[in-house]
This record gives structure tokens, C-alpha cells and sequence, in this order.
């Protein structure tokens, strides 16, 4: 067959389901063997945008995403996505083409060394040389992707190589189990734990997984210790549960930092460095213990006393297991700490100025989305008070990105998470900045026949970075813009644009795209003028007076 089928053929045994991107001349063999696949193409409109599609699909079932660009410019847009999947730790695979390696009319147009160039944010990046080596590249390709830490492979299919025959035969997908903490770990961990006087759980990206969030719910029933999360462990635990003292939207100063330093060990678990940190680790006596899949990478911030090397779901169940803490043991001060943090940042939900201030959309929608249905979120500053202010009832129920933190992914992750989830409600909120930076998939998302709520924020500037620059001192200088028509920009692809003039007009359209079908854009005036007396000023001046 061709080498092209058997690649084909080799995806289709690792289970992919779909393929995202924009497919060139260099990719026509490989497009003619799809044809006849059960794999579903979704054609973008940008490779970023599928790149994109393809971590959030990784991150949303823990298997590969695909995507697919041609070469030159093509592979280069992949570029962002693959630092979004590295860093995220997403598994997500990059196809792309190439020109003919053997044999070239063309000289160097439109080759870039994307292989090299690929390097350095991914995990494997290789170039297929012969049809023969495509059933070890695929299956060592996904195997790395899923590997701990999940992320990035970028796999290069040259043109000529993609349409000589091949006779190579595929290889068996095996799965594999994650090595168990060593007991000793354990046991220093369980002494720790009931050595220390106010011990404190962190919940980071790393636990987002089925049983390891049964396996921390049953930790903290047992015990009785309070528990906060990062922006990434949001919903690991249900926000609910009434240890639950807050999320760590910021490094320091906020309400949830009093228990912080308060508490004298940190049961950090699943967090790596790569997240923004949630707490500063100082040499103050204050111990922390490390709980992943893998060692913790030490810097300044972060330099834990013990490492619990191993499946994290296992490591929970031996220290559940074992671990005793006094029945009236006080927790009084984090009990406060948690008042205090419930007080703050429901103080603004119920205030229907308008424009809307963020904290009142926050609570619109926690109120009006059941507790699977999901948000997703570009980047800007509302994705603090989201992460402050929403609390997230089930995993991976508010989609952010807390790592490469970068623009224009939140359209995108919006269409995956509604494409995996038809039966939940999707709302995608952005800036109108990051909007606009992949806003031609709302095309996509229209002939996806997706039902899908998109709201942009609408302040005409850059607004996370005008609140930097308020609280940094400097003048409002250089970060204002003008938008276009966003309802007839919408309206254009087949959506449904609306832009309210009130607050009850507001809430009026909203429940009418909540409950229709199709792609409803919401271009809403936001209120960003508490954003630098609240989080640059109040929290410093009034946290940890309880």
C-alpha cells in the first residue's frame, strides 16, 4: 500500500477520532487516503485554531488530539498550539508535509526546518525518511504524548514519501501502569501529615483525573483538612464542600493566602512549575510535600521536603489509609479565612450596573449552568475573577490556561469541549482582544452545527494589561482600540449576534442563547473599573485581618 494508507491506517489504530487543520499540495496523498477512513477531517480556518482543538481534545479525554497542516507556513502556525499542549500538558499530535526529500524542482521554497524548529516545545519531533518507519514513529509518537507529563509530537510526512508503496505492518497498541509511590514515601507522608498543627491541601492540574478526584474526596472526608486549589485543579473537588477555602487566581496577597501562611505543611499535590505558582515558598520553617507523577522541579518558589514519586490516586489511597488526625483538632482560623474568602467574592454578584461588572457575570452564569456544563476561557484579566468567583462543581467544567496563558484559545477549546460534550451546555468567554485573534472559527463552529454561547467582553482596549499598568503606576498609554460590528461579524458566518443595552436586556438575551440552537455571539460592555481597587489595592490592605 501506500505509505500514505499505512499512516492512515496506523492513526486509526490508536483510536483517533478526528483530525483538525488545513490541509495543502504536500498533504494530497495522505487527504486521499482519508477518505475512506472512519476518521472525521474538521477543516479549520486557521492551523492554530486546530492545534488548539486538538490539546483541548487531549486534555478532555486523555488521548491524542490530531491536527494537520501542510508545510512551511502551515507547520509554522502550529508553533503556539504545540507550546499550549507542552506546557498544558495536553497530548496532542502534529502531522504535517513537506516537500519531496529526495528529489526537489523547487529549491527552498516555502522549507523551514519545522523538525528542529519544533524541538524545543515538544516532546518527540521527527521527519518520516522512509514508509518503513512509519508504524514506529506513530506508536512511539503517541506514546510520548501521553507519557507523564503529557504534550506535544510533531510528525513530518514529506511528499514523495507519502506515495511510494510500503509493506511495513503496524505495530500493537499497549497500554501501560503508572509505578506506585515506594511505601516509605507514604509512611514520612502520613507522619508529616499528623505532625503538623494546621496542615493545608493544594489541589493542582496534575489530579484532574477520574480517581484521583475520588481518591482526594475521600482523603479530605477522612481527615477534615481544608483544601484550595490552582486555576488548573479548579472542580477536581466540588467547590461546594465546605473544606473548600478557595482558588489561588493570584501568587499572593488574596484571602486564600492567610491560610497559607498560616498552615505549617503543604500538601501539594499535582502541581508542577510550570502553572503560575499559587503560594511563594520561603525558608521559614514551613514544609511541603510534593504528590505527582513525577519529582518536583526545584527553583526559588519551590523547594518541598518530600517527594511522593508515583500514580497519584494511589499515593491519596495508602495516605488515606493510614493517616490519623485528631477528631478536635481546631481549624478555627481556616474556617474564617473560608467566611472571609465567601464574603469577598460574592460581595459584587447580585450589583446590575451596567455595564456588567465581571463579578456579576460570574454569578448570571454559575446560576443559570447546570453542574456539567462547561466555561471556557481565553485570556484576560476576567479569567481571575472566573477563578476566583466561579466555583466549579465537576472537573474540567471551566477550561483555562494557566500555563502558556496565551490569546486566542478559548474559541477554540469552546467548540471542542461542545463537540465532545453535545449534551452540556458550552459558554466561551473572551476578550474582545483574544476574540479577535481566532474569531474566523465561528465559520467553523456553524458548519459544525454546534449550539454554542459566545460572550466577548467588550472594553476596547487590552484590558489585562491596562489593569498591569494601573497597578504598576504608569500612565493609560498605548493599549486602546476600536472593534468592528461584532453582530454583523457574527451574523456573516450564520451566527446570531446581539448586543444588550441594559442588564435585564443582558439576561433576557442570554437565556435566549442558553436555550436555542446555533451560535450566539453576545458582544456585552464590561465594567473593569473595580478591577485595580479590588485586586491591586483592597485585598493587600484588608487580607489575613480575621
Amino acid at each position: 500500500m501506500k505509505t500514505s494508507d499505512l499512516f492512515v491506517r496506523a492513526l486509526e489504530n490508536e483510536g483517533v477520532e478526528y483530525i483538525f487543520g488545513i490541509p495543502g499540495e504536500e498533504n494530497l496523498d495522505f487527504l486521499d487516503s482519508l477518505q475512506g477512513s472512519s476518521i472525521k477531517l474538521v477543516l479549520t480556518r486557521h492551523e492554530q485554531a486546530a492545534g488548539f482543538m486538538a490539546a483541548t481534545y487531549g486534555r478532555l479525554t486523555g488521548k491524542p488530539g490530531v491536527c494537520l497542516s501542510t508545510l512551511g507556513p502551515g507547520a509554522t502556525n502550529f508553533v503556539t498550539s504545540a507550546a499550549y499542549a507542552q506546557l498544558g500538558a495536553m497530548p496532542m499530535i502534529m502531522l504535517a508535509g513537506q516537500k519531496p526529500i529526495r528529489k526537489s524542482k523547487q529549491g527552498r521554497f516555502q522549507i523551514v526546518d519545522v523538525v528542529d524548529l519544533m524541538k524545543p516545545i515538544t516532546k518527540y519531533s521527527v521527519q518520516v525518511v522512509d514508509g518503513a518507519n512509519v508504524p514506529y514513529m506513530v506508536r512511539e509518537g503517541f506514546r510520548r504524548a501521553m507519557e507523564e507529563r503529557p504534550g506535544a509530537v510533531y510528525i513530518e510526512l514529506p511528499e514523495d514519501i507519502a506515495e511510494e508503496e510500503t509493506d511495513a505492518e503496524l505495530f500493537e497498541v499497549i497500554g501501560h501502569r503508572r509505578p506506585s509511590a515506594d511505601s516509605a514515601a507514604i509512611q514520612e507522608a502520613v507522619k508529616m501529615i499528623e505532625a503538623a498543627e494546621l496542615p493545608l491541601l493544594l489541589i493542582g492540574a496534575g489530579a484532574n483525573r477520574q480517581r484521583t478526584s475520588e481518591a482526594l474526596r475521600e482523603f479530605v472526608d477522612k481527615t477534615g483538612i481544608y483544601f484550595f486549589n490552582t486555576q488548573l485543579g479548579k472542580g477536581v473537588i466540588d467547590e461546594r464542600h465546605d473544606k473548600f477555602l478557595g482558588t489561588a487566581a493570584l501568587s499572593a496577597d488574596d484571602y486564600v493566602h492567610c491560610a497559607i501562611e498560616r498552615s505549617d505543611l503543604i500538601i501539594n499535590v499535582g502541581h508542577d512549575v510550570i502553572e503560575k505558582p499559587p503560594f511563594f515558598m520561603e525558608k521559614d520553617g514551613k514544609k511541603v510535600i510534593h504528590i505527582n507523577f513525577f519529582s518536583a522541579q526545584v527553583d526559588d518558589v519551590y523547594f518541598p521536603q518530600l517527594n511522593v514519586v508515583g500514580d497519584i490516586s494511589n499515593s491519596i489511597e495508602g495516605i488515606t489509609e493510614s493517616v490519623s488526625i485528631d477528631e478536635n483538632k481546631d481549624w478555627g482560623y481556616f474556617e474564617r479565612v473560608r467566611n472571609e474568602v465567601d464574603a469577598h467574592v460574592t460581595k459584587y454578584f447580585e450589583d446590575k450596573r451596567f455595564p456588567v461588572l465581571p463579578q456579576r457575570l460570574v454569578n448570571m452564569l454559575r446560576g443559570k449552568l447546570d453542574a456539567k456544563d462547561i466555561v471556557t476561557l481565553d485570556n484576560g484579566v476576567y479569567k481571575i475573577w472566573f477563578a476566583r468567583n466561579y466555583p466549579c462543581y465537576e472537573q474540567n467544567t471551566m477550561l483555562l490556561d494557566n500555563a502558556l496563558a496565551t490569546m486566542g484559545a478559548g474559541l477554540p477549546s469552546a467548540m471542542m469541549a461542545k463537540q465532545l460534550h453535545p449534551d452540556r451546555k458550552v459558554v466561551s468567554i473572551n476578550g474582545d482582544g483574544g476574540f479577535l485573534m481566532n474569531s474566523q472559527e465561528l465559520e467553523t463552529a456553524v458548519r459544525m452545527d454546534l449550539d454554542l454561547v459566545v460572550i466577548i467582553l467588550n472594553d476596547s482596549a487590552y484590558g489585562m494589561i491596562k489593569w498591569k499598568q494601573e497597578g504598576m503606576g504608569f500612565n493609560n498609554f498605548g493599549l486602546d482600540f476600536n472593534n468592528p460590528n461584532f453582530i454583523q461579524y457574527a451574523e456573516s458566518f450564520g451566527a446570531h449576534g446581539y448586543r444588550p443595552e441594559s442588564h435585564d436586556e443582558f439576561e433576557s438575551v442570554l437565556d435566549t442563547a442558553l436555550n436555542s440552537k446555533g451560535v450566539h455571539l453576545i458582544d456585552l460592555p464590561i465594567d473593569y473599573s473595580l478591577n485595580h481597587s479590588i485586586l491591586n489595592v483592597l485585598i493587600k490592605e484588608s487580607a489575613c485581618i480575621i
